[in-house]
């Protein structure tokens, strides 16, 4: 058997200067788990990293950390070159744009040198006294981790309600502050999900817990001041492949309930007035039909699936018979709509067509529509904080690959917007210095992949520009071409960075989504080298030239094309890595797995199995050269354990033929999304970009 070397042998081995002698990389014990599924018998060298209590677990990570330290030396000053960057283009002391909710006027500030938002209000207008309400920063104090699950001010706006995570795991511990005096009230409830909502008499809430696997499966109802062990059960959930949720209608008037899986739905509703009543249902679940609910005046509004209708059509009922559903505007194939938004008066809803975003607005007297168009080559469009509804006013969000995140007001009855602020950009940033452009690659069964592109300009398209592919391309998940100042720093030193639309994502349509999941997944992994394919064609990068980079289920889709065609690329990003898909998703016991089985397949059907084979990148890796891989993860995380993207690193490096770096970097106190803290954050991302430069060796332009 091989041995882990002690964190002290690999550090004196590597210490060296960089050139002096080889630098040996920490070798994992490989202790055979033999399982047999189908006939088939899988091997499994690695399981044993799963326990995490087990020191030899620990002190390989560790291992792992000491040894990337030590290759990465040598961009360590370009590392900080990039984090002073991305911090100098930040303002560092920032207000949010204050919304007005319940005669309040609420917002976040930013300070310069503090890692955490702070909550503050003012009452009546700006003008008013400001309130902190919430000083992450104060609260964070004294711990590596500090995370906000839910924020919610009761209706009266004398109560917080706010999910704390110190340990990135996301158990949340629901606390509650008065507002009246600032102090915290005794009522803490630990070990939560995520989800709140008031009722209408200040002093009820309604949150949500979680299974062993942490699914969301129970709702409960809990008085101010009482003991949490008197809290009452208003819903569960048995069924594994559905996760339960609550919140609040923008009217006020109820208090939802939903039960989702992948394909099905159900909501359940409680007048918010008389929160001890029992919920009863919208319309009960049925097979492969989805939908979701608001409310306005006499009516629910429902945004469905249902009979055919692929890309969801707006539906209607009174508010006493909420189970019989009538259009309220005709469906149209062409159109995709993604989300509604009930007010007294109108309905602002997204669709998408032809890929783009935009907004439509329905007055519900007229019963006429108006769209909000929107003009540049690539864009996304988000409604923003809208918590008030009697009102004409309808904040969004626009933001493009060159167009700061730009906040407006809309007036839906003048149709005037009005910029209310453009997220400030420091340091010179001048947008005409670049260029949007976007592009199709033909997949290889003849469908149309659109590519988001910006550059600095001027562009010649000869090969010589290092270019970063990122995708995503799962759960329906639209990757908008959205700003982002810190991939300026890659930007201009002459990288192009590209975000390859592909199958698994709704960016065209719901179909889009239906065609990259399940037994059609394999379309994500090869749209994605299908579009590098592309890229290189026409001459945007070359081979030494192109990295790839995607995160979570993005980073199962750079452990299957590391596997299926890494030969495109000079290197690859994979952050908190889905890889290990086959032993995850065998065992029901870790967080999400079951429901999971309507996106990748049960592997206890023989023919999901196979398929799932196919692609798994833990269970596909080679003995063959693989391109410089960088690899993250953070141990506390929940939703891809720290040993998937850790036993990926150790097979391929026991069997890949090639002298590339091959690096993981854990986190030793975050999570799913990395550090909390936007510094720590800035650093990290830093530390990815200088091993992308670092690879490619770009010249500065």
């Amino acid at each position: 058997m091989l041995r882990v070397p002690s964190i002290a042998a690999l550090v004196l081995a590597v210490a060296l200067p960089l050139g002096a002698q080889r630098q040996d990389p920490p070798v994992a014990e490989q202790i055979p788990k033999t399982d047999t599924i189908h006939g088939y018998v899988r091997t499994d060298p690695y399981f044993w990293m799963r326990e995490k209590g087990n020191p030899k677990v620990i002190e390989y990570l560790k291992a792992e950390n000491a040894y990337t330290d030590v290759m990465t030396a040598h961009t360590k000053a370009l590392e900080d070159s990039i984090y002073r960057e991305i911090v100098g283009r930040i303002k560092e002391t920032d207000n949010t744009v204050p919304y007005r909710d319940h005669g309040h006027w609420y917002y976040t500030k930013t300070e310069q040198g503090k890692s955490y938002p702070i909550f503050a209000r003012r009452k009546g207008s700006m003008q008013a006294p400001e309130q902190v309400i919430f000083d992450q920063n104060k609260e964070a104090e004294g711990k590596t981790f500090f995370s906000l699950g839910g924020f919610a001010v009761s209706p009266d706006g004398n109560t917080l309600a706010v999910l704390v995570d110190t340990t990135g795991y996301e158990d949340f511990e629901l606390r509650f502050r008065d507002l009246k005096t600032g102090k915290d009230l005794p009522d803490r409830i630990p070990k939560l999900g995520f989800g709140m909502a008031w009722a209408s008499d200040n002093q009820t809430l309604f949150y949500s817990t979680t299974d062993s696997a942490k699914r969301n499966d129970k709702v409960w109802r809990h008085r101010l001041g009482t003991d949490k062990n008197a809290d009452v059960m208003v819903y569960h959930d048995p069924d594994v492949l559905f996760n339960v949720s609550v919140d609040r209608t923008r009217s006020g008037a109820y208090v939802l309930v939903s039960s989702g899986s992948f394909t099905s739905s159900e909501y359940h509703l409680v007048d918010a007035a008389r929160p001890e009543q029992p919920l009863r249902p919208v319309t009960r679940r049925q097979p492969n039909v989805e939908y979701s609910v608001d409310h306005t005046g006499d009516r629910f509004i429902i945004l469905t699936n249902k009979d055919g209708q692929t890309n969801f059509a707006l539906m209607q009922a009174s508010v006493r018979t909420p189970d019989r559903w009538e259009p309220l505007v005709p469906y149209a194939d062409s159109l995709y709509v993604e989300g509604v938004n009930a007010f007294r008066d109108h309905l602002v809803w997204a669709e998408r067509a032809g890929g783009f975003r935009r907004l439509v607005v329905y007055d519900l007297a007229s019963r006429q529509l108006h769209r909000i168009a929107f003009d540049e080559a690539a864009y996304g469009v988000f409604p923003s904080a809208n918590p008030e509804f009697n009102t004409n006013l309808f904040r969004f969000t626009y933001t493009s690959l060159v167009t700061p995140a730009s906040t407006y007001d809309y007036d839906v009855k003048s149709r005037r917007r009005t910029l209310l602020k453009r997220e400030e950009v420091l340091g010179g940033y001048d947008p005409s210095r670049y260029a949007i452009e976007r592009t199709y690659a033909t997949a290889r069964d003849g469908t149309r992949v659109p590519v988001s592109m910006v550059y600095r300009k001027p562009f010649t398209r000869d090969g010589s520009r290092p270019l970063m592919l990122y995708a995503y391309g799962s759960y329906g998940a639209t990757t908008e071409p959205t700003f982002n100042s810190s991939r300026f720093s890659l930007i201009d030193r002459g990288f192009t960075f590209a975000i390859a639309h592909i199958r698994g994502g709704q960016e065209m349509g719901r179909r889009w989504y239906d065609e990259g999941k399940l037994m059609k997944k394999m379309n994500t992994f090869t749209d994605f080298i299908d579009v590098a394919d592309h890229l290189l064609k026409e001459r945007y990068t070359s081979r030494e030239r192109l990295v790839a980079n995607g995160g979570s289920a993005g980073g199962l889709l750079m452990g299957a094309v590391a596997n299926l065609g890494g030969d495109r690329f000079r290197a690859i990003v994979a952050d908190v890595p889905f890889v290990d898909v086959m032993n995850t998703m065998m065992d029901a016991s870790i967080p999400l797995t079951a429901q999971e089985w309507l996106q990748w397949g049960n592997p206890y059907k023989k023919d999901e199995y196979d398929y799932m084979m196919r692609y798994s990148p833990y269970d596909n890796v080679e003995r063959k050269p693989y391109p410089a891989l960088l690899v993250t993860s953070g141990i506390n995380d929940s939703r891809v354990a720290y040993w998937e993207p850790t036993k990926w690193v150790a097979r391929m490096r026991s069997m890949k033929v090639d002298g590339n770096p091959l690096l993981l970097k854990m986190n030793m106190g975050g999570g799913h999304g990395g550090s909390s803290g936007r510094y720590e954050r800035y650093r990290e991302m830093a530390f990815r970009f200088a091993f992308m430069v670092d690879q490619v060796k770009p010249v500065v332009q």
